[in-house]
């Protein structure tokens, strides 16, 4: 094993990390207001006034695994009117398109312990365009694009700073950092770096009174203590001014209370911008202290700072460093330490690219590897505690017992887990992290198994066995892919151990994915016909009608999608079940209980009624959702989108073997079999050996997979240059219309940001490529193949008279995907857009970021900036 490989068998490396999120204000945790408007309660503006309850953020931010210690950067150019201490953005209200950073930054390498870590801001040197992003961006509506802040020229002429964050760990708790600052414009620029260290305030609720400090040592050194984390000292290079403050909420200034107190959590903004010379503590102690380095940086050159955290019982050889003595200099072996952890960097991804000749896919792979480490977070709820309030604290209004998450007291999160997108989504979604541990399993199987292993457990998962979705709505329902994403996480562990399974996990994540499965199947079939609703089901706007509301005449939908999602699960299920029956015979019993349900569904979709063809439209070669009336009637919605493309993933293929060393599975099979020959003939001729002695399993035959295939394949319906779309482009020209009680519905194609307000109109379904369902459906073309072979050929592009076998499409689907970040014939990269300074500058060009979902017709990225989290999927198709 390479150095990184064996740091990874001591979990202690991984301690200290890049826990602190991007945003904490605008968060349901710290929302405490009467109307539980999360964005209203806790602004941006209020945000470096207002300690939080419930986490802390900061730019490029790091800190213990409990997130009692924080440390990240602030600048100050002189010309903002506040220091630039988090990452800009607007709210849910404030956005065209819903909450949007207006920002620019980069996350550039990251090692699964956090031994080494490299990212990017831009920091203008002009005065941040604070006003003109808010005022713009609220006069444009849903039909005009957003307004970024590259769009405001700041960039125009390179007057701004590059700074470069990078860490390196010597030991599990002796933590290098550097800050190099790089001016790119034609004139010297004044800047003030300011590396902050600081305590979450865990003193001032009145369930913990015991308050830590920090202290001035010498000149240029800081002494952390605390009562549990112990003893730190933070050296500070080249003798920079020290200010210290307290981690304390402004009063006087949010809300017009004079509390007695004199140092505040803004005292060091104040100090600077205002010359509020009492706001800073000269005595030299406080909870938030920060080390500020005025320099003035001429055109084209850079200024490095250097700092050195490390825990009390590492200082030894840096015990007189503060006297005027000067003996001892931690920074002495500073650099060496530095280049070998990023040389083990390079060893480590390297030993991991080793089937990768091409130096594009390379660096892009890897800046998804970091965006994917770097977007780990300590997340810290107790819901019980936050629905009644603390001690010390003014008691939450009544209704809020009423309101939010109130099912969900049980909920007790205080843990470090992967996040969709550590400013627009700093909290954890279900599916989302699902597809997360899919590529984290090929640097890090043992955190992406203790991520599925989580969401499990009893002080997550309701004991009705739902799965939290997130936090604005714990009760909302995500896709049930968690039983998938154990199952290939399983693998993807078992080929890094030369074939040896971690049982322990599949066996116990299988029993908590019973009561989850149980949960779908008692709460989401309301006619217990195997036909399931769920939701939305994280498709926001897909459908015609808000599929998270109640409907305009009541009843409800029939999902194609959300019994597809429990057919995949199901076979999920009995995969899993026929692994651990190799080791134990009673899960035999479980695997045909699976593969029974299965079957049920399958009929149900296929053949749901009397004279019926199920949520299967034989017409349009297409499966729909339909709507259930009051009355019984039912009225089939024929929009063609993704929800109609989902059946395709319910598919596993079975072994020969299977029927051979699983007599008592094999036994029940034949029996339920000649019982029910009527559910064995819907699935893809259950009766005929397939290529290689192998058995199909899915929804679809033949012939009606193709029929999908065609549509999908069909470049003026799903298929685009950059991958799967998630609504027909047929809608562009000839939107679809549902009238209901004489009332018309409307729902046409998109390609990128939402055009409707539907699901706050932060995300659109209704034609942009999303990752993660173009991911299955290249999976599920696998598949297929493993069954059909390569003498089962489609015509791809519809259209064009060329075959290729499903195994080949699942390749160029993959192309595709990839073509979104790779540059194409002209230099330029699809997911950049029309940004010229993006597409040709050397200081822009080839740092990545890895959009949310992507324009359906040209690939430029949308969404959420920073969202590795299910778009990190593109490590796989490489």
């Amino acid at each position: 094993m390479n150095n990184e490989q064996q740091r990874l068998q001591n979990a202690a490396w991984k301690k200290w990390g890049p826990y602190v999120t991007n945003r904490q204000w605008g968060t349901v945790r710290e929302d405490y207001s009467e109307t539980g408007s999360a964005w209203e309660s806790t602004t941006h503006d209020m945000a470096r006034s207002k300690a939080y309850r419930w986490g802390e953020e900061g730019i490029a931010g790091i800190c213990d695994d409990q997130q009692l210690l924080c440390f990240s950067i602030a600048l100050w150019n002189t010309k903002d009117p506040i220091l630039k201490e988090r990452f800009f953005g607007l709210s849910g209200h404030e956005g065209n398109h819903g909450e949007d950073v207006k920002e620019l930054f980069y996350y550039l390498d990251n090692t699964p312990t956090h031994s080494y870590m490299k990212m990017l801001y831009k920091y203008p040197q002009q005065t941040f365009p604070y006003g003109p992003l808010v005022d713009e961006n609220r006069r444009r509506g849903k039909q005009d694009p957003e307004f970024e802040i590259i769009d405001t020229g700041i960039f125009n002429d390179d007057a701004y700073f590059d700074v470069f964050i990078e860490y390196a760990k010597t030991a599990p708790e002796d933590v290098l950092i550097k800050i190099t600052v790089f001016n790119r414009g034609r004139e010297a620029a004044p800047l003030h770096i300011l590396p902050t260290i600081w305590f979450r305030n865990t003193w001032a609720w009145g369930r913990d009174n015991t308050q830590p400090w920090l202290t001035r040592t010498g000149k240029d050194a800081i002494t952390i203590t605390h009562h549990t984390l112990g003893k730190y000292v933070l050296y500070c290079d080249q003798a920079p001014q020290l200010l210290f403050t307290e981690n304390e909420t402004n009063f006087p200034r949010l809300y017009n209370f004079q509390d007695g107190k004199q140092f505040y959590k803004d005292g060091i903004n104040d100090y600077l911008i205002h010359q509020h010379t009492n706001a800073v503590n000269e005595g030299g102690s406080g909870t938030k202290a920060a080390a500020n380095y005025h320099v003035n940086i001429a055109p084209g050159e850079s200024h490095t700072v250097r700092l050195r955290l490390t825990s009390e019982h590492l200082t030894a050889p840096f015990a007189n460093y503060a006297s005027p003595k000067g003996i001892v200099d931690p920074f002495a072996d500073f650099d060496a330490l530095f280049a070998t952890r990023q040389q083990e960097a390079d060893t480590f991804y390297e030993g991991l690219q080793q089937q990768l000749d091409n130096e594009e896919e390379k660096m892009i792979q890897r800046q998804a590897f970091a965006g994917m480490l770097w977007n780990k977070q300590f997340y810290y709820y107790h819901v019980a505690d936050w629905l009644k309030g603390d001690p010390s604290q003014p008691a939450p209004p009544a209704n809020r017992a009423n309101g939010r998450n109130k099912a969900w007291k049980h909920l007790n999160n205080e843990d470090i887990i992967s996040m969709p997108d550590k400013w627009e989504y700093p909290w954890y979604a279900a599916w989302d992290l699902a597809f997360h541990c899919i590529p984290l399993a090929m640097i890090d199987a043992e955190f992406a198994k203790g991520q599925l292993l989580l969401l499990t457990r009893e002080w997550y998962m309701h004991p009705n066995g739902e799965l939290p979705a997130y936090e604005w709505a714990f009760g909302d329902v995500n896709p049930p892919v968690h039983a998938w994403a154990a199952w290939r996480v399983y693998h993807l562990d078992m080929e890094q151990k030369k074939g040896k399974g971690d049982v322990t996990f599949l066996e116990s994540i299988f029993h908590k994915l019973l009561l989850n499965f149980t949960w779908w199947v008692n709460r989401k079939d309301a006619e217990n016909n195997n036909i399931f609703e769920g939701g939305f089901l994280g498709l926001d706007n897909i459908g015609v009608f808000d599929r998270t509301a109640p409907l305009p005449a009541g009843g409800f939908i029939e999902q194609a999608d959300g019994t597809s999602w429990m057919a995949m699960y199901c076979l999920n299920m009995l995969c899993i079940s026929l692994e651990l029956a190799k080791y134990n015979k009673v899960y035999a019993d479980m695997a045909t209980k699976f593969f029974e349900h299965f079957l049920y569904i399958a009929g149900a979709i296929n053949e749901m009624g009397e004279g019926s063809d199920g949520l299967w439209d034989d017409e349009d070669g297409f499966f729909y959702d339909q709507l259930k009336m009051t009355n019984d009637g039912v009225m089939r919605m024929k929009v063609r989108s993704m929800v109609g493309l989902i059946p395709l993933f319910a598919v596993s293929v079975l072994n020969e073997e299977i029927f051979t060393t699983q007599p008592e599975f094999t036994e029940r099979l034949r029996w339920f079999l000649n019982f029910r020959p009527d559910l064995a003939a819907l699935v893809s001729r259950w009766y005929e050996k397939g290529s290689g002695e192998k058995h199909l399993l899915s929804l679809l035959r033949g012939h009606r997979m193709k029929r999908i295939l065609r549509r999908m394949l069909d470049e003026t319906e799903f298929l685009s240059d950059y991958g799967v779309r998630s609504m027909s482009k047929h809608y562009e020209q000839h939107p679809y219309e549902f009238r209901l009680d004489g009332t018309s519905f409307c729902v046409a194609y998109a390609p990128g940001e939402s055009t409707t307000a539907m699901f706050g109109g932060n995300s659109n379904w209704r034609g942009p490529v999303w990752m993660p369902v173009n991911y299955l459906i290249i999976e599920s073309l696998q598949q297929f193949h493993r069954y059909y072979g390569d003498d089962f050929k489609v015509e791809y592009p519809t259209n064009s008279g060329a075959y290729l076998t499903l195994k080949e499409i699942a390749t160029e689907l993959g192309k595709r995907l990839l073509r979104l970040f790779l540059r194409d014939k002209n230099g330029r990269r699809p997911v950049f857009g029309d940004y010229e300074k993006l597409q040709q500058d050397p200081h822009f060009k080839d740092y990545l970021l890895f959009y949310e979902y992507f324009h359906g017709d040209n690939g430029r990225g949308a969404g959420a900036a920073h969202q590795t989290g299910w778009t990190g999927l593109i490590v796989r198709l490489m």
